[in-house]
């Protein structure tokens, strides 16, 4: 079992000397990316909560 072990650690250190890692660049224009297309769907999903809102609000008081 140890020696099966070592073997995948062996394999995995292999595998990940073959990933091409991203510049801190590439990386910062990612998260930038990323986080501007969460603040926009938080926007736009907050609207769309507060439009329903309202309208469940006016059914109920009918």
């Amino acid at each position: 079992m140890f020696s099966k072990a070592v073997g995948f650690l062996v394999e995995v250190r292999a595998e990940v000397k073959k990933v091409t890692w991203p510049t801190r660049r590439e990386a910062m224009s990612g998260t930038a990316v990323v986080v501007f297309v969460v603040l926009v769907m938080a926007l736009f999903l907050g609207i769309v909560d507060a439009i329903l809102s309202k309208v469940v609000q006016g059914l109920i008081n009918i």
